[in-house]
């Protein structure tokens, strides 16, 4: 742009890029454990997932997951229980119920007096 003020080329600096030696590390001779002395290796179990070979969920692997979610369940509902807002749903269920139970008794009680005309 004509308006700004012309810049000054920056200094040329001369390098010379060399290249990083690293040193030559010698890996540790190799030690072949002993032959034929040792027992053979115990054979490995396969790595038990939950579910058989043709995919199908085992009977340990659904049991242990619905008691994960029960346990969950139960958890959350203590935890809710013991927050401010847990203990004013409660009080105000067991205020409905209270009021319901009143107005269930009212009904009865007026089904039993007989009209008299």
């Amino acid at each position: 742009m004509p308006d700004e003020p012309a810049q000054e080329p920056e200094e040329i600096v001369d390098a010379v890029v060399e290249p990083i030696v690293e040193p030559i590390v010698e890996p540790d001779p190799v030690v072949d454990p002993a032959p034929a002395t040792t027992p053979a290796a115990a054979p490995v179990e396969p790595v038990d997932t939950g579910y058989t070979a043709g995919g199908v969920p085992t009977f340990d692997s659904v049991r242990e997951k619905i008691e994960t979610r029960y346990g969950t369940a139960i958890g959350a509902a203590e935890l809710d229980a013991e927050t401010p807002e847990g203990r004013s749903v409660e009080e105000q269920y067991e205020a409905r119920q209270k009021a319901a139970a009143e107005r269930l008794a009212q009904i009865r009680e007026s089904m039993r007096k007989p009209e008299s005309q």
